[in-house]
């Protein structure tokens, strides 16, 4: 009896120790194996890639070719001014794929799935949001070798052009749960993805990615000195082309922040109520 007894308490810490880990660590972990889900599926649709590989190509040679002249007097000064914005811009609207397949998932019933396993209710948005940063290479690495093909340079050492790649996979992975939000809040992934295109369109027209922003009507000057976009793209050219970067990779920082502040918290909040 007495060993038994003296034993017991040896148990109740030995149960201690193998507790279940903490909730972030959990949320850590099925997000990670939710991510690799995305992955796998990308792999095997690849011509769910068509808008991060196709678009950036296609936007490059119809701009340069056809606008470059004109708005440039050379396509060549004109491929190195553009393909930093295009790189911005097909980026952010690659993170529009994000919301359709979700909305499409939650139509197929695969997230009723997801709530009957011992998981954290967010861990499947948070793995789609980060199985999601191998499209942003992809369109990064897609639009660099096409331009390298067209003639395009980075004046700049491989740190600050690597930097530039990374601010760009950034801000699309932070902006990525807006269209999280709104595959929340529409019934089908046509009207994600019109409702996605209506927000992202005037950010990419209204701002430096085609023509500098000084070039532009005065009355819209304003919304392009604040639009995220203008930032963002400015970061890069400054990272690739050494232009000067002022306090444009801040702001872009700032905007990453406000994107995870704002919509991530109204994602989850959103799904929690759908779902």
């Amino acid at each position: 009896m007495s060993t038994l007894t003296d034993t017991a308490p040896t148990r109740s810490r030995a149960l201690s120790t193998t507790a279940p880990n903490p909730r972030p660590f959990r949320l850590v972990r099925h997000s990670l194996a939710l991510a690799k889900r995305s992955l796998i599926k990308t792999w095997r649709t690849p011509e769910a890639l068509i808008d991060v590989t196709l678009q950036p190509v296609l936007f490059l040679i119809i701009f340069v070719y056809v606008f470059g002249g004109a708005v440039a007097g050379s396509t060549h000064d004109y491929l190195q001014f553009l393909l930093p914005g295009i790189l911005a811009q097909t980026i952010a609207t690659g993170a529009i794929a994000i919301g359709v397949n979700l909305n499409t998932d939650i139509a197929k019933g695969i997230f009723d799935r997801f709530r009957s396993l011992p998981i954290p209710r967010s861990a499947p948005l948070v793995g789609a949001v980060l199985g999601d940063v191998v499209r942003y290479v992809i369109v990064t690495v897609s639009t660099l070798a096409i331009g390298y093909v067209m003639g395009f340079r980075i004046d700049t050492d491989p740190f600050r052009a690597i930097a530039g790649c990374l601010l760009a996979v950034l801000f699309a992975l932070c902006l990525s749960w807006l269209p999280v939000l709104v595959s929340m809040k529409v019934r089908t992934a046509g009207a994600v993805q019109g409702v996605m295109f209506a927000l992202i369109m005037p950010l990419s027209f209204a701002s430096n990615v085609f023509v500098g922003a000084d070039t532009l009507p005065g009355w819209m000057q304003a919304f392009v000195d604040v639009n995220p976009m203008t930032h963002l793209v400015a970061s890069v050219r400054g990272l690739f082309l050494g232009t000067p970067l002022g306090n444009h990779v801040w702001w872009t920082l700032a905007w990453c922040a406000g994107f995870v502040a704002v919509f991530m918290p109204l994602a989850l909040r959103a799904y929690r109520k759908k779902i």
